[in-house]
């Protein structure tokens, strides 16, 4: 499969960005339409522990409980569309168990769209289980085999009913670990920004084969492995042991990174937990699949209501199947996807999205400086940072974690976004140390291979270099 690497942006301005309209929108399942003028709900969800214990409990769990609650809900609700995603869970690389969960799940929506007219779709994202420090690619792992094994699990996907692939890939994680940790943006660049893109390069163009051969939409990827980890650890106004200024640009430089399964030929949409989502719709103009205000159930983040002002599904991150007062938990958190969902395409129908897609977007926008960069004006400058230095991996990335860092420093000096002393700290010295390194690749290569040389777990070899 041939790599196209985005040189322009897809939009002329920031403006033309919006939630449920996409440049290049996608059509799957049974009727689902992404990104083609309304938003899709999407919800994920998660087995309980113990059910993959048994073959026809865990196929059980999934189909007859899990996506018949959802399915009937989205039915009881008057839900036009309904996606739903499986996050895999480790044991699912064994044949036995996501052969029966694949198909039945492909089953059941196509039942319910027959019987109920409701458009739906199923996502099926496969687990990376592989380590560092065993080896990223073939006939390097020589315990577990995972490498192997994570084409084997796309395979086995794609064969038996998904209507959308994806996967959050590991590439680059031995180096964003250090990277958090140590508060190391030329680390995280070095590890997600270069050899994450190089690695996510290399699997995809993989995984887009498989889809196209099994006629299955290749949706994207995330870095939910390394910027969502920064993000976390950052947290909100009670933590301070990762800065939010550090967070922020490192979400920006994997931006670059999650680009390249769509330069590989996926289509979108992408994976709801890469929060760079807006940044990348800006450059490819793909379906991208976004999570905020109703992901409680998973987790908190400082921008809940921002991240649905560009969104084309709307997820609610995943949510473990119990019981709750109003139904089965993924019966009641689908009803609180479904009913934002529904403001959002009310407005597109009435000609109101672009002020509710403001109201969203100004609600969390200095909230920190993570919502600030992912705001769709300044995520169209940082996706066109990247387009302006789009063939070369190493450069877009540091161009994005540059361009992050002066939108805030900016925003700062305007008066509009409030750093604490140390933030602001942390943030000129990123800037000093991204803008210290070469322009040159293999000098920026060479520099830290030996540098990062005694990181755990990391081998240049992972990446082919």
């Amino acid at each position: 499969m041939a790599v196209t690497r985005y040189t322009k942006v897809a939009y002329k301005d920031a403006d033309e960005l919006i939630f449920g309209r996409a440049q290049h929108p996608v059509s799957y399942g049974f009727g689902i339409k992404a990104g083609a003028g309304r938003v899709i709900p999407e919800l994920n969800y998660a087995p309980r522990p113990g059910t993959e214990r048994d073959v026809e409990k865990f196929r059980r769990e999934y189909v007859d409980y899990i996506c018949k609650d959802a399915l009937d809900r989205a039915i009881t609700a008057g839900m036009p569309d309904l996606q739903m995603e499986t996050e895999w869970v480790s044991q699912m690389n064994q044949k036995k168990l996501a052969v029966p969960v694949v198909s039945g799940q492909a089953e059941i929506c196509e039942k319910y769209h027959e019987e109920y007219g409701i458009n739906t779709a199923m996502r099926q994202t496969i687990p990376d289980q592989r380590e560092a420090d065993h080896g990223l690619r073939p006939g390097m792992d020589k315990k577990f085999s995972y490498p192997e094994k994570l084409i084997e699990c796309a395979e086995m996907a794609c064969e038996n009913g998904a209507h959308v692939f994806s996967v959050e890939s590991m590439g680059g994680k031995e180096l964003a670990d250090h990277a958090v940790t140590q508060g190391d943006v030329v680390a995280f660049l070095f590890g997600v920004g270069y050899l994450g893109s190089i690695d996510m390069t290399y699997i995809w163009q993989q995984f887009v084969d498989i889809c196209k051969k099994n006629k299955v939409t290749p949706g994207g990827d995330t870095n939910c492995s390394g910027a969502n980890t920064s993000m976390f650890m950052a947290g909100g106004f009670l933590d301070n042991d990762v800065q939010r200024t550090f967070s922020a640009i490192t979400r920006a430089i994997a931006s670059a990174r999650t680009l390249c399964a769509w330069e590989c030929g996926a289509t979108g949409p992408d994976k709801d937990c890469g929060y760079e989502g807006p940044i990348c719709k800006a450059v490819a103009g793909k379906p991208t699949a976004q999570e905020g205000k109703n992901c409680q159930c998973a987790h908190c983040d400082l921008q809940g209501n921002l991240m649905a002002s560009t969104c084309d599904l709307w997820s609610n991150e995943s949510v473990e199947y119990h019981p709750e007062f109003g139904g089965s938990s993924v019966a009641c958190w689908l009803g609180s996807l479904g009913y934002e969902v529904a403001l959002m395409n009310t407005s597109i129908q009435l000609g109101q999205d672009k002020t509710l897609r403001d109201l969203y977007m100004y609600t969390d926008r200095t909230r920190g400086p993570e919502g600030y960069i992912l705001a769709y004006d300044h995520a169209f400058m940082i996706g066109k940072a990247i387009a302006d230095n789009g063939n070369n991996l190493y450069l877009r990335s540091k161009a994005a974690g540059e361009t992050a860092a002066k939108i805030i420093l900016d925003g700062y000096n305007a008066k509009e976004l409030p750093l604490t002393k140390k933030q602001l700290e942390v943030l000129q010295d990123c800037q000093k140390q991204l803008a210290a390194l070469p322009d040159d690749e293999a000098k920026f290569v060479e520099y830290c291979t030996k540098l990062y040389k005694d990181v755990p777990a990391f081998n240049i070899k992972n990446y082919g270099l």
